[in-house]
């Protein structure tokens, strides 16, 4: 039997049922988030032949044990892989101490690799971005975005590989953008169909060029633009494709409106229960589904040393 409070009523959660509430005036919104319900089952239900997955969220992130990536997979369980990370978005890994050349021959198997144009490789593989972050040097990592959007063709995913990890700190954070999507009402939803975000670097990588090197690089990587529903080419589904990185504006739309939404649309990423968390670990792997989620390095762990390297892999122009 239910318990009353000392106003005489039952568990207020228990009188409105399994439905999201708005506090106003601040206009937050609480309860459960019913629309994951059938995600998070399906994912409890997938099954990889040649490996093992224990989800890590409530609909992205899996913990995968059983496989070697020193070894190049065969053709059957690179396939799985492959469904797997569409399924969970994005992939860990513990206890792979891959050298750098095997590294890059994992991530190659899915893929042409990037080579990045304002980050340096800082080792002698070009295709290897090194973040090596200490009491001198400061990371930018810690916003929520997705990956070189202003490219015509940003990366599909990315290989991440722990190399040193502070005592404390330093973890990485997910978002399922299309449980974002999933999560607007319809009025929203209809609102963005068919709409169009402009994607530029300038904002970002450009405040480190001094004038010319900007204006060259703008000439090599002008604005591009992007639908701000995007479908996935895998699984079909639509997921939100704006974040507040290399986003300038909506496509016919007035700038104060534009920024306005693509705020709206890029603060959904901070709801709780789209994310995961990753605690690194020496020899730890995250490979993530660059489409599907946004990421957020958290810059927790000042003045410590951290050390990763990523392997990116060249995608398609999202659609």
């Amino acid at each position: 039997m239910a318990q009353e409070s000392e106003a005489g009523g039952r568990d207020p959660a228990r009188m409105v049922g399994p439905r999201r509430v708005t506090l106003e005036p601040w206009g937050v919104t609480i309860g459960p988030v019913v629309h994951l319900t059938a995600e998070r089952r399906r994912l409890r239900s997938c099954a990889y032949a040649g490996f093992a997955v224990n989800p890590h969220g409530s609909t992205l992130g899996g913990m995968v044990t059983g496989l070697d990536l020193r070894t190049p997979l065969d053709p059957h369980t690179l396939a799985e892989l492959r469904r797997c990370l569409a399924d969970f978005k994005v992939l860990f890994f513990r206890d792979q101490p891959l050298s750098q050349d095997q590294h890059v021959a994992f991530a190659r198997q899915f893929g042409e690799l990037e080579i990045h144009p304002f980050l340096p490789s800082n080792t002698e593989i070009e295709a290897l971005v090194r973040f090596e972050n200490e009491d001198t040097v400061g990371g930018f990592e810690n916003g929520w975005h997705h990956d070189v959007t202003w490219r015509t063709c940003p990366s599909m995913g990315a290989v991440l590989r722990a190399i040193t990890v502070p005592e404390t700190g330093g973890d990485t954070l997910f978002a399922d953008m299309h449980a974002a999507y999933d999560g607007l009402d319809d009025g929203m939803k209809e609102r963005i169909e068919g709409l169009r975000a402009v994607h530029d670097f300038t904002g970002t990588f450009g405040t480190t060029l001094d004038p010319d090197a900007r204006a060259a690089m703008q000439e090599r990587y002008p604005p591009v633009e992007h639908p701000v529903v995007h479908v996935h080419p895998v699984t079909g589904r639509k997921l939100l494709y704006v974040n507040r990185y290399f986003v300038t504006g909506i496509v016919g739309m007035e700038r104060e409106e534009g920024i306005a939404l693509i705020k709206e649309l890029a603060a959904q990423a901070e709801t709780v229960e789209y994310q995961c968390r990753f605690r690194w670990e020496p020899d730890s792997i995250a490979f993530w589904d660059n489409r599907a989620v946004q990421h957020y390095a958290a810059s927790d762990y000042f003045p410590d040393r951290r050390i990763m390297e990523r392997a990116s892999i060249v995608g398609t122009r999202p659609t």
